[in-house]
């Protein structure tokens, strides 16, 4: 079987989602994802950016879609989608060139209780306490501390003052790293997530907001502090063995001493 996973949306959302993606994987699995995502995406047999698909003009208007779109699609035996699910003029467009789709949600609706990570699940018919993966070779392992110290939105940061104050009281290295539009002299930046990823695997601790990249951490299988302000951990927070959450609302109450502490206890051999 020829299967086509779609899934739009932000690092951490997709993700969370990596879980359900794999349990759908047949003998032959393509993903269309955001192209941030792309090399991430191992448990597929090949992976396109989403935005160079062409999907994006289905059911506009009197637009025909793109002819390669369509031969595209019509190579598969089965397509879910997370994309459109919202728009019924694309839904009727591609149940057209490909009657077996199926569209699913790509959040949780609101109410919903359960994580993440199992609602995508749940939608699949896969297991719940799934944990998304991404094993690393880490190019050089390293004693230190990663922070990342922004986010997707202004009230799920932790000021950076405290960041760099947590920093100064840390018992090691501490190295810093940021996205390309995140304003950090001195911090690292990585055009290629899957680069980003194996960077961070080396690390001895990591701790950041609820981002994408914490998310990442998570996934690599790296020691995590994540701090958690206005979004619930129990619905979005990052999966694993080795995380631990810290949760204040707002999240400049988080006292610095209280975040140095747990850091200092994670460390501990």
């Amino acid at each position: 079987m020829r299967r086509l996973l779609i899934r739009p949306g932000a690092i951490g959302d997709c993700l969370l989602c990596f879980p359900a993606m794999e349990f759908l994987a047949r003998e032959y699995t393509e993903v269309w994802i955001p192209s941030p995502l792309v090399p991430l995406a191992g448990f597929a047999n090949a992976a396109r950016p989403l935005a160079s698909t062409g999907m994006d003009s289905l059911g506009l208007g009197d637009l025909e879609p793109p002819p390669h779109l369509v031969g595209a699609l019509r190579t598969f035996d089965s397509i879910v989608s997370w994309y459109g699910t919202r728009r019924p003029e694309f839904r009727r467009a591609l149940h057209a060139i490909a009657p077996r789709s199926k569209f699913l949600q790509a959040l949780p609706p609101s109410g919903c209780c359960l994580h993440a990570t199992d609602f995508f699940a749940s939608q699949v018919g896969a297991p719940t306490g799934l944990i998304a993966r991404l094993p690393m070779h880490a190019p050089q392992s390293r004693s230190g501390c990663i922070i990342h110290p922004f986010s997707g939105g202004k009230r799920k940061n932790w000021p950076l003052e405290f960041y760099r104050e947590l920093a100064d009281h840390m018992p090691v290295a501490v190295e810093w790293c940021a996205g390309p539009e995140e304003e950090l002299p001195g911090a690292h930046r990585f055009s290629n997530l899957h680069e980003l990823a194996e960077w961070i695997a080396g690390a001895r601790l990591y701790i950041g907001n609820d981002s994408g990249i914490t998310h990442l951490a998570a996934a690599v299988g790296v020691t995590v502090l994540a701090l958690f302000g206005p979004t619930d951990p129990l619905l979005w927070g990052p999966r694993g063995p080795n995380v631990t959450v810290m949760r204040s609302e707002p999240i400049e109450a988080l006292p610095v001493s209280e975040v140095l502490a747990k850091a200092q206890a994670l460390l501990s051999p």
